[in-house]
């Protein structure tokens, strides 16, 4: 799809406002390959007290879509379902007692947040008996409409297209937290960002810059590798060609980078570890290349480096990072977008690892 025909779907969708009793959504009612996605007409929510209900213009794929689509993670969740985490839109319906948001209004549902008003506090908020993920938990953004609680409707106040804001929330609020929280990188560390070129890869290296940091970035060609370059790595390694340790600690003067953010998992995750300096951090971020690693133990233990897990991000995290992308310092990696009733080919897409950046469906487009 060409910019002026988005453009021009964003501005023919932010017409109409008005609910209507059917929508369009791609419904997963088995698990399997990108094929058992249906682009299926169903009844439009109705939102509950405290809810709002959000016309989506643009919903975001993230690589966990892919894991529930298929059935590797959540073999128990409950079918049919509508997948999608990663949204924005605009209020069309307001559920009794809400107030602060006014129909027309474009808002970005929080990519995580808790059903119960008396867990908002917690942090991690993750950690509270009822935080529960759009599209996992609950219906989510593959559809014409989505309903979610008032008081997790972020306004939208970045300036960008509603495609480019879809690919954000999952992704940066993670990479945030991932980086700022987990990883505590600050300004002069070294980083090494795995899988560079992919949706979460490309948010690393964008926060990581944001925050004062050098970043090496892993990639597996060359076209990739001119990709995370305009991103602002400054050591760019070719996986296929190069010897990612040895690259790392010449770049480092032999030490290794301080901090590692692997997005692959599988073995790979023992070269990450390789790659980090004694007392080093090394943030698991993925299991792309598989789920379990295998990595030696004396040798960690010895360099005393820490291996940290994260998934979840809280609100501070996302509102950080959506302020650097209103500043301009973080820019959403958009790299193609999808009608919803193509879902199907975009998780096609998405599963061959075909992607620099993100992929974004746009649920109102022919």
């Amino acid at each position: 799809m060409t910019t002026a025909t988005l453009q021009d779907t964003t501005h023919k969708s932010s017409q109409q406002t008005a609910p209507a009793k059917t929508m369009k959504a791609a419904v997963l009612r088995q698990f399997g390959d990108p094929e058992v996605l249906k682009y299926e007409e169903i009844d439009t929510p109705k939102p509950k007290p405290g809810h709002v209900l959000i016309k989506v213009l643009a919903a975001g794929l993230n690589r966990l879509d892919h894991y529930l689509r298929e059935g590797s993670v959540m073999p128990d969740l409950p079918l049919p379902h509508i997948l999608g985490v990663d949204a924005v839109g605009e209020v069309v319906e307001l559920g009794e007692g809400v107030t602060g948001l006014n129909i027309g209004e474009r808002v970005i549902p929080a990519a995580g947040f808790t059903l119960r008003e008396e867990d908002d506090g917690n942090r991690p908020l993750a950690k509270s008996a009822s935080f529960v993920v759009p599209g996992v938990h609950l219906w989510g953004s593959y559809a014409q409409y989505m309903e979610v609680p008032a008081r997790w409707a972020v306004k939208d106040e970045t300036g960008r297209s509603p495609a480019e804001v879809a690919t954000l929330p999952v992704v940066l609020g993670t990479s945030v937290r991932a980086i700022k929280q987990v990883g505590e990188v600050k300004a002069g560390d070294t980083v090494l960002v795995t899988a560079g070129a992919s949706g979460s890869g490309s948010m690393h290296i964008q926060v990581a810059k944001a925050l004062g940091a050098r970043v090496a970035a892993t990639v597996r060609d060359d076209v990739k590798g001119e990709y995370v370059k305009s991103l602002g790595a400054d050591l760019v390694i070719n996986t296929r060609k190069e010897n990612m340790v040895e690259r790392v600690r010449a770049w480092t003067g032999g030490l290794g980078v301080d901090v590692a953010i692997d997005n692959v998992g599988g073995e790979e995750l023992a070269k990450t570890i390789d790659a980090v300096r004694p007392f080093g951090i090394v943030v698991a971020y993925g299991f792309a290349a598989g789920a379990e690693a295998t990595f030696n133990v004396r040798d960690f233990f010895f360099t005393q480096k820490q291996l940290r897990g994260t998934i979840f991000a809280d609100p501070e995290d996302l509102q950080w990072g959506l302020e650097q992308v209103r500043l301009g310092t973080i820019k959403p990696a958009l790299d193609r977008t999808f009608p919803l009733s193509q879902a199907a080919e975009a998780h096609r897409f998405l599963a061959t690892n075909q992607v620099k950046g993100n992929f974004v469906l746009l649920p109102w487009a022919e």
